[in-house]
């Protein structure tokens, strides 16, 4: 079947499932490295339960804002957002809270204040707010945690 650019539309879809294939074959570091993330979200939220948290919220969007905020949570009477960084070991030259540099700490604080809007106006101006950075490190025989708490602030 011809259209009327004189493009074989069969040929077309056969082109694009075998590009479609190819990009299947090449996704499985991807994957892997999302599942090690993943796996470090889960493991954080049960370490910080055991120090006290009260976790609110996993992976929370905002439909107009780009990114999300891997836990939410209450600490004593500190609001948290925490972001998890997963490593499967560690290297003292790059921690993995580095790799929460300046752009994504200002992501976190818009993140943040669209997660605030929610609140009445008057608690939003009295809860204490802090950004935390959790490190999971998933060596062979055990799970290491760093945790930083007010690790970067609303500046």
């Amino acid at each position: 079947m011809r259209t009327a650019t004189g493009i074989n539309l069969q040929v077309w879809a056969l082109r694009r499932m075998e590009a479609l294939g190819r990009q299947l074959r090449r996704t499985p570091s991807t994957a892997e490295h999302l599942a090690t993330g993943l796996r470090g979200e889960r493991e954080a939220l049960f370490h910080l339960r055991t120090l006290g948290y009260t976790v609110v919220a996993r992976r929370w969007k905002n439909a107009k804002l780009r990114g999300d905020v891997d836990l939410i949570g209450w600490d004593d009477e500190w609001l948290c957002f925490i972001e998890v960084k997963t490593r499967t070991g560690r290297d003292p030259m790059a921690p993995a809270e580095s790799a929460v540099n300046a752009d994504k700490q200002e992501m976190l604080r818009k993140m943040a204040r669209a997660y605030l809007r929610a609140f009445p106006e008057k608690k939003r101006r009295e809860v204490p707010v802090r950004f935390d950075i959790v490190s999971v490190y998933l060596q062979p025989a055990r799970v290491e945690f760093d945790v930083y708490k007010g690790a970067f602030g609303w500046q």
